[in-house]
């Protein structure tokens, strides 16, 4: 059983295996390279991807700055929501930040799914849901949690990364300047863990 597999498996309970390995052939191995584009920013998209390994910054250059929405990690499914649901253009660009194995599924075949798994649109529903309340849990802490406070519970959750990715991403990703990230990492003493 292939990771995307055992991830289906985990994830969504209730899918038989034969439903997975229906699913599982509807997905294409691909790989990309350090600093690689999965997408960029004006580009259609019409694919969604899990990451068996590496790691996907997605991102967008502003007037002022660049800004670091996430950082995807293995174990997790990428794309521009908005570009690959509406048929619209990408809003972000995503670039690998380490070589990087995905299992992709394009548009067309993602449409198939809900013929292969009976309980589909109930599974995708709490796959949606799912991403939403991680979504709203992103926003309160930004609107509730200091900088300090925010740097905490990221360190807390996503340790592996302070090691893994250039902290500028990081600090874009919550919301401070390198300034203030650096300030507060050295405070706290996690500069070297």
């Amino acid at each position: 059983m292939t990771v995307l597999a055992q991830y289906i498996k985990s994830y969504f309970g209730i899918v038989s295996d034969v439903e997975i390995d229906e699913i599982s052939t509807l997905f294409q191995k691909e790989h990309l390279k350090k600093d690689d584009f999965f997408t960029q920013k004006g580009n259609r998209i019409n694919k969604l991807s899990f990451i068996e390994s590496g790691m996907l910054r997605i991102f967008v250059n502003t007037d002022k700055k660049e800004v670091t929405q996430w950082i995807s990690t293995s174990g997790y499914f990428v794309t521009d929501l908005t570009g690959f649901i509406f048929d619209d253009v990408s809003r972000w660009n995503i670039q690998a930040l380490s070589d990087t194995v995905l299992y992709s599924i394009s548009k067309e075949n993602y449409k198939k799914v809900g013929s292969i798994v009976s309980k589909w649109n109930e599974l995708e529903k709490m796959f949606i849901v799912k991403c939403f309340t991680t979504l709203e849990e992103r926003i309160f802490s930004h609107l509730s949690m200091s900088s300090e406070e925010r740097y905490h519970y990221f360190f807390k959750h996503n340790k592996e990364l302070f090691n893994q990715v250039p902290l500028q991403y990081i600090a874009s990703m919550l919301g401070m300047t390198p300034e203030t990230f650096s300030r507060i990492r050295k405070k706290t003493g996690e500069v070297n863990s």
